[in-house]
């Protein structure tokens, strides 16, 4: 969790890694120790300029095999999934029907210092990792995915890390726990995200590069199983204003990059989008990211979703099917990739 971190001889730091984890990390008043598991408060019932296409491979990754065009277009067979859904539950279930059969979940929050004003417009002024009686955009974010995909994880644990704060800024991940134990379950990981918030000291800039290559590292060390990187994120990638058009910053560059060689793994993307945006770039990497095994990555707007006139039930189950409608057929192409 910032500081020195080994990593291995790609580049990654070593899941389960403990040397230079410092017993308290500068921006923390003090690494809070694990607290007595308690249940989660209850549940409540046009932006930017257009962003350049990317069109060029990065350099460095071997260009896949599997299509021509340079991404694997998925199987729309199991991803024919009806969306007029009632429950989570009921969303769990398609996605089974739909041909899912194991998946694991890895949760990457981002704790850069603009959430203390995205939530302006969405979450009523208040920074969006704000602690009160009833969830935050992320804990419902976490909360409803947590639901759907259980039922798909057998032994339920979740590695949880943080990006952006002032011991990570663009460069690192830090885990939920000081020796990077996984949480058990989403329940467990959202009282640990709730007892870290109020030691954590927003930074930045925002970059997505460090925890989809810890998703990666985590992939291998599993032997390769399938996995689902969960990212939720108050904004894109930063983009300096002197950086010309048509060109990438060097944090959209590694972002794009970590995508393009994930998709080389059983690995899917979700990033949710919390807050006031905006979502452009998002959007176009999620439409536009070039030379990929398979298309790995889904973007899904929020706010969007929950600020719809329908009931809470539903929202959460739209919001659930936004999220993960790909990942059955993101499932079956990831199967394919070592056959």
């Amino acid at each position: 969790m910032g500081g020195s971190s080994s990593r291995d001889s790609s580049g990654r730091r070593s899941f389960r890694d403990r040397s230079g984890y410092p017993p308290a990390v500068p921006g923390y008043s003090s690494y809070p120790p694990p607290q007595s598991p308690q249940p989660p408060p209850p549940e409540q019932h046009s932006y930017a300029a257009p962003y350049p296409a990317y069109s060029s491979q990065p350099s460095g990754y071997p260009q896949p095999q599997h299509s021509s065009a340079g991404v694997r277009r998925l199987d729309r067979r199991y991803s024919r999934i009806n969306d007029d859904f009632n429950s989570v539950e009921q969303v769990t279930d398609a996605l089974a029907h739909a041909g899912l059969e194991s998946s694991n979940l890895i949760v990457g929050i981002d704790f850069t210092k603009s959430n203390e004003w995205t939530g302006k417009h969405s979450f009523r002024g208040r920074s969006l990792h704000h602690i009160g009686d009833t969830p935050n955009p992320y804990e419902q974010a976490i909360s409803i995915i947590g639901r759907t995909l259980s039922k798909f994880d057998e032994d339920n644990l979740i590695p949880c890390f943080g990006f952006g704060d002032a011991s990570t800024h663009d460069r690192d991940v830090f885990s939920f726990y000081p020796d990077e134990r996984p949480c058990n379950g989403f329940s467990e990981a959202l009282s640990r995200y709730r007892e870290l918030v109020p030691h954590l000291r927003l930074a930045g800039p925002t970059s997505f590069a460090p925890i989809i290559e810890m998703a990666m590292t985590i992939v291998e060390q599993s032997g390769a199983q399938y996995h689902v990187l969960l990212i939720i994120a108050d904004g894109q990638v930063t983009r300096s204003v002197d950086t010309e058009y048509g060109q990438l910053s060097s944090q959209e560059q590694n972002t794009v990059d970590a995508i393009v060689k994930a998709s080389q793994f059983p690995l899917s993307i979700v990033l949710v989008g919390v807050g006031d945006g905006p979502w452009d770039m998002m959007k176009e990497f999620d439409d536009n990211i070039p030379a990929r095994a398979f298309d790995n990555f889904q973007f899904v707007n929020f706010t969007e979703i929950m600020s719809r006139n329908i009931p809470q039930t539903r929202k959460e189950a739209a919001f659930a099917l936004g999220a993960l409608m790909e990942i059955p057929s993101q499932y079956k192409a990831t199967l394919e990739l070592g056959s």
